[in-house]
């Protein structure tokens, strides 16, 4: 399966391994042929709920990128971002934008290992499970964590960013 990688030759999935281990996390990098691209498909290629999956989307609030991590089983309610963000006005970054504030593509954004901090917001309900799965640099890969420590290492303010009707 291709790498992607950097400038540097990089791959992706070394520079979330390097982030992980910078922060004090252990967690082994796993991929997966079949690909982790959607919560459907990570959640059934680690024999977890989807609700263990964690959705690392961007968001541009007032002209800036912010990280939502949410649930695999829940939909990020922009008014309760733009709340906490302090923004008049929050919209789904574009493949582009997330590429660029990220240093990944979609399908494959790690809650962190990005060339520049971003605010992060990690979805409360996350923190319902002992061990959630996230993104690991490519649509490949993933890597199993304490949702705690994980919003301890991001930085993340936990706090309820799903929709109403979506929140489980």
């Amino acid at each position: 399966m291709p790498r992607s990688s950097d400038a540097q030759g990089t791959s992706a999935t070394d520079r979330v391994r390097s982030a992980l281990a910078a922060r004090g996390l252990v967690a082994q990098i796993v991929e997966f042929p079949e690909g982790t691209r959607t919560a459907q498909e990570a959640a059934r290629a680690v024999g977890a709920t989807v609700a263990q999956i964690v959705k690392s989307l961007v968001f541009i609030a007032d002209a800036r990128p912010v990280l939502a991590l949410a649930s695999g089983a829940n939909r990020v309610d922009v008014g309760k971002l733009a709340r906490l963000a302090g923004a008049t006005r929050v919209a789904k970054a574009t493949a582009e934008e997330t590429r660029e504030a990220t240093g990944f593509s979609i399908g494959g954004v790690p809650p962190l290992g990005h060339p520049t901090p971003l605010a992060v917001f990690l979805d409360e309900t996350l923190l319902h499970h002992d061990v959630v799965y996230a993104a690991a640099g490519t649509p490949h890969a993933v890597f199993a964590v304490d949702p705690r420590a994980l919003a301890l290492v991001v930085r993340a303010r936990v706090a309820d960013i799903a929709e109403a009707s979506a929140a489980r």
